[in-house]
């Protein structure tokens, strides 16, 4: 069975770090993209970040580029997302996320908390 499964997230100060990780089971990582999402309360998932394990292609949305850098693991099928510099507006539910075949995988989530 596939699935994405999130961890690292938690309670941090503003301007502390925190590195999430995205590991991958019943499939091999490194022919696909993988995505990071997240949602914060009362608002809409959004996009953060992505890789291509292909070509190592990156994308990051402008929100969070210079603050944030993700990279892959192929050997322990893992993504992570190191986030420094962490914002209270940083506070969400982070997700990964990755297409296959037509079929959308999620993870179930882990909270990042930004707050003094």
């Amino acid at each position: 069975q596939m699935q994405l499964v999130e961890s690292g997230g938690g309670l941090v100060q503003p301007g502390g770090s925190l590195r999430l990780s995205c590991a991958a089971s019943g499939f091999t990582m490194d022919s696909y993209s993988i995505h990071w999402f997240r949602q914060a309360p009362g608002k809409e998932r959004e996009g953060v970040s992505c890789i291509s394990l292909r070509d190592g292609t990156t994308y990051y949305a402008d929100s969070v580029k210079g603050r944030f850098h993700i990279s892959s693991d192929n050997a322990k099928n893992t993504v992570y997302l190191q986030m420094n510099s962490l914002k209270p507006e940083d506070t969400a539910v982070y997700y990964c996320y990755t297409w296959i075949g037509r079929v959308n995988y999620w993870g179930k989530g882990t909270l990042v908390t930004v707050s003094s």
